[in-house]
């Protein structure tokens, strides 16, 4: 991590950086070994315990990447539960990552069931962004992946959800380079959206994920998110086999793949914004020793695999612009979400109450330290 990072500071004396700080934090609160095995086996409990009775003991996001496929064979093979797999489509999937979800579920006997985005409102919400001109420009597809498994998990009377994320080796992204906010999403669409946005529903809620809708999934049908690899032994080299080994998997091409997008968001990010999503990625890896500092740094040097020019100009047309529409929105000055209505103001006054909701787990762990202690 360096100074291309909003928010990062250096201890003098040492060098290390607050991400480091926040890396080793997570560590001390979400122990490996014994404690982290009689974690996962509880949450199991709890799961089967609530599920006693219905279809399902939880829902779990899946895209057909390494993350979300080890997490649903964890689930199934080695704690017994019975997930309901839920795939969030906003038309951007790698037909690679598509026959991974298809074939795992059929494999392990899970129930796969496709979320839909009205296509309209999410071309929409993707060239609102664009034209936001701020680095946050897969917004509507992360609010749309939290909705689809929140209303899922009303539908069916679900309690709990699973999501296959590793602080570990993925890390934390900074929070002016991926501002999760509904009222943000709202604000941009006003300003630059062409679409209106359906009414959120309980069981349909669309791109609404406000404070509001939050309270309401949370509190009041108390469902909770469950982050599983935070407390086991996550070894990207070693899972790579197993999957391949047991489900027929296929890698889609490389990290976060499993959506064609994130050939136009790295691009834009390196030319645009002068940010490299690889420097919280893969200082995980170096923190918990999957990758060495070096490799990481030399990795760096080059241009990522993923910005395709075929797969960008794809995606281009898919939104129905031109090469020249979207060099305009290249070279248009840079923002941030600061420049445009949000919650931060009020996530700050509400600091103790998101600390204490990240601790009951009515919040991803890491929630609290998302909003404020990744930068400024």
């Amino acid at each position: 991590m360096d100074t291309t990072v909003p928010g990062i500071r250096f201890r003098p004396h040492t060098g290390e950086c607050n991400f480091c700080e926040l890396h080793d934090k997570l560590d001390r609160d979400n122990p490996l070994g014994p404690a982290g095995e009689a974690y996962v086996r509880s949450a199991a409990e709890d799961m089967k315990r609530l599920g006693r009775g219905r279809k399902y003991d939880c829902v779990l996001g899946v895209s057909g990447g390494r993350d979300s496929s080890y997490t649903l064979w964890y689930c199934v093979v080695q704690l017994g539960l019975r997930p309901l797999a839920v795939h969030f489509n906003d038309g951007f999937g790698n037909p690679v990552a598509g026959e991974n979800m298809v074939k795992a579920c059929r494999k392990l006997g899970v129930e796969l069931r496709t979320i839909t985005s009205d296509w309209r409102e999410s071309k929409d919400l993707k060239i609102a962004f664009l034209k936001a001109s701020t680095p946050d420009i897969e917004e509507g597809t992360d609010i749309g992946i939290a909705t689809a498994l929140y209303g899922v998990a009303a539908k069916e009377g679900v309690q709990r959800i699973i999501i296959g994320q590793s602080f570990r080796t993925e890390g934390i992204a900074p929070l002016s380079w991926n501002f999760l906010d509904g009222k943000y999403l709202k604000a941009v669409h006003r300003q630059f959206g062409t679409v209106p946005l359906r009414k959120w529903a309980p069981n349909d809620p669309g791109f609404h994920l406000d404070v509001k809708e939050m309270f309401y999934y949370t509190v009041l049908r108390g469902i909770k998110t469950v982050t599983l690899l935070y407390h086991l032994p996550y070894v990207r080299a070693e899972v790579d086999a197993l999957l391949e080994r047991e489900l027929d998997w296929v890698n889609p091409g490389a990290h976060y793949f499993d959506d064609l997008y994130q050939s136009v968001i790295y691009y834009l990010n390196r030319v645009k914004f002068n940010i490299d999503r690889r420097l919280f990625n893969y200082s995980a890896l170096v923190r918990s020793g999957q990758m060495s500092r070096a490799q990481a740094l030399e990795r760096c040097r080059h241009v990522n695999a993923i910005e395709d020019e075929k797969v960008i100009n794809l995606c281009i047309k898919r939104l129905g612009l031109s090469r020249e529409e979207f060099e305009q929105i290249v070279a248009a000055p840079v923002k941030t979400f600061r420049d445009y209505p949000n919650n931060y103001g009020l996530i700050r006054l509400l600091r103790w109450p998101i600390k204490l909701a990240s601790r009951l787990r009515l919040l991803p762990e890491s929630a609290y330290d998302k909003y404020f202690n990744c930068g400024t």
